[in-house]
C-alpha cells in the first residue's frame, strides 16, 4: 500500500469518537473521498492519491472540534463537513459546531448537525410561526422540543404545548384498548421521549398536572387562545385543512408555534387533502412566517435510514 498520511490523535476517546461505532465513520469518510482510512491505536492512517488524502485530511480536521472532545460524530456531521469543504464554508461549519443548543440530562451536547437544521433553529428563534417539512429522522420535532424546553426553563414562556392529530397508519382510536388518555398516549410518546431528555421523568407529571406542560391530541386545542406558550404541532401532515386552520388561529400573544410534518407520509384517507399541504400553499406569501424544508441529506439517525429515505425518493419519482 502507498505511503500514508498520518494524523496523530490526542487520546483513545477522540480516536473512538472519530472512528464511530464499528468504524462506521471511517467507512463513510472513505466513501466520500475515495481514500482508505485505517485507525491504529491513536494514529489515523490515510491512504490514496494525493487528492484523496488531502480531501480526507480536510474532512477529518473540519470535524476536530467534535472528536477531540470525545463527542459522537454522525453521518450527517460528515456529509455537512463535505458540503462545507466543497463550497468553502468551513467558517460557517465551525460556527455550527460551536453553537451548542443544550445538554441532555446525560451531558450529551445537542446542536445542529446540518446547515438546514441551523437555519431551522434560527427561524424558530426569530419567527412566531415556523413550518418545517421533511423526512423521518431529520430532527424536525426533536429540535423544536429542545428550543421549547429551553424557553420554558428560561421563563420566556409560561407553558409548553405539544399536540398532534390522533391519526396513525390507518388505525382508529375506537379499536384501541383503554380510556381516552391510554388511547392517545402511543401517539404522543415521541414528544414525551424528547422532553425526558431534558427534564427528569419524575418531574414531568407534576408539570403536566399544573398545566405547565400539556401533551394532548389536536382536538383539545379547539376554542382556545394560546397565550404566552410555545406550541408544537407534530405530524401535521395528518391534519385536515379545517384542523390546520383551527390550530393556526389559536396562536396568542407572546407565543411561538412550530408546525412539523412529512408530506410524503400522510395517513389520511386517500381522498382527503392534508391540512399541512394546503397551509403551505395558502400562507407561502404571508409575512412573518418561516418555512424550512429538510431532505434526506439532513437525516441524523442511523446511516441506513438516510439510504432508505433516498431509495424511496427515487422510487416515488
Amino acid at each position: 500500500m502507498a505511503d500514508a498520511f498520518i494524523i496523530q490523535l490526542p487520546n483513545i476517546p477522540s480516536a473512538i469518537a472519530l472512528a464511530g461505532d464499528r468504524e462506521e465513520n471511517l467507512k463513510i469518510l472513505s466513501r466520500q473521498t475515495g481514500a482508505t482510512l485505517v485507525l491504529r491505536g491513536q494514529e489515523l492512517h490515510i491512504y490514496g492519491t494525493e487528492t484523496q488524502r488531502d480531501l480526507a485530511t480536510k474532512l477529518v480536521r473540519s470535524l476536530e472540534s467534535i472528536w477531540i472532545q470525545g463527542n459522537t460524530i454522525s453521518s450527517a456531521d460528515i456529509l455537512t463537513a463535505r458540503q462545507a469543504v466543497d463550497n468553502h464554508r468551513e467558517y460557517e461549519l465551525q460556527e455550527l459546531q460551536r453553537d451548542v443548543l443544550a445538554r441532555t440530562r446525560r451531558g450529551e451536547e445537542v446542536r445542529a448537525k446540518t446547515f438546514r437544521q441551523r437555519q431551522y433553529i434560527e427561524a424558530i428563534r426569530k419567527r412566531d410561526l415556523t413550518f418545517c417539512i421533511g423526512p423521518a429522522g431529520t430532527g424536525k420535532t426533536y429540535l423544536a422540543v429542545v428550543l421549547a424546553v429551553q424557553a420554558l426553563l428560561a421563563n420566556q414562556v409560561e407553558k409548553l404545548i405539544l399536540t398532534r392529530p390522533a391519526v396513525e397508519a390507518g388505525e382508529r382510536l375506537g379499536f384501541l384498548p383503554g380510556d381516552l388518555q391510554q388511547k392517545i398516549n402511543p401517539y404522543l410518546r415521541p414528544l414525551y421521549d424528547a422532553i425526558y431528555e431534558f427534564i427528569d421523568q419524575e418531574k414531568v407529571p407534576n408539570l403536566i398536572e399544573r398545566g405547565i406542560i400539556e401533551v394532548a391530541p389536536l382536538a383539545y386545542m379547539r376554542g382556545r387562545t394560546l397565550n404566552n406558550a410555545f406550541v408544537i404541532v407534530d405530524e401535521a401532515q395528518n391534519t385536515t385543512p379545517a384542523q390546520m386552520k383551527m390550530v393556526l388561529t389559536r396562536l396568542g400573544f407572546r407565543s411561538r408555534m412550530v408546525i412539523t410534518g412529512d408530506i410524503t407520509q400522510t395517513d389520511l384517507p386517500i381522498n382527503q387533502q392534508s391540512g399541512l399541504t394546503v397551509a403551505l400553499q395558502v400562507l407561502k406569501h404571508v409575512e412573518g412566517i418561516a418555512v424550512c424544508e429538510f431532505t434526506q441529506k439532513d437525516v441524523v439517525r442511523h446511516p441506513l435510514v438516510q439510504r432508505i429515505v433516498s431509495a424511496y425518493e427515487q422510487y416515488e419519482k
